[in-house]
């Protein structure tokens, strides 16, 4: 370990406790380019064609929706019987896409991504995706009827 790296502050961890990743269903995902610099718009052709690339290099992946940003993606995978958990999925696309651009620091490190557990939160992913994501910050709770559910990390 360097030193630099003892004094990063620790990540909150936001996956589902015990949750498999390569597990059938929907995952809301959003990935941001290094130090949000826009530069999207200028690689959108490698950036979109490496998206609809996925489901060709991983049997049983497959893209529900997606929207580029300058700065950031936002994508609705479907994993059904997939031979590749969710970030094998997500490494594959960050990688291809820096060797197709030349960019080295194209993405941030890490991505955001949220299980999609009913059609109700489908459904409002989408419209948020739709929408300028910039305008309303997305409360993920508010998607399930009763609340969080047991299986939620925003349950302290």
């Amino acid at each position: 370990m360097n030193s630099d790296s003892r004094h990063l502050p620790k990540r909150k961890n936001i996956r589902l406790k015990d949750y498999d990743y390569s597990s059938d269903g929907y995952y809301f995902v959003t990935i941001c380019t290094h130090n949000r610099k826009p530069i999207i718009d200028k690689c959108n052709n490698s950036v979109e064609e490496t998206l609809r690339e996925l489901p060709e290099r991983f049997s049983g992946v497959s893209i529900n929706y997606y929207v580029t940003m300058p700065s950031h993606l936002h994508i609705i995978f479907v994993l059904q019987e997939s031979q590749a958990p969710l970030w094998e999925v997500i490494r594959s696309l960050k990688a291809l896409v820096s060797k197709k651009t030349g960019v080295k620091n194209f993405w941030q490190r890490g991505y955001y991504e949220h299980v999609i557990r009913n059609e109700r939160a489908l459904l409002k992913i989408r419209e948020y995706i739709q929408n300028n994501p910039l305008t309303e910050t997305i409360r993920f709770e508010q998607f399930y009827r009763n609340g969080l559910d047991k299986s939620s990390p925003y349950n302290s």
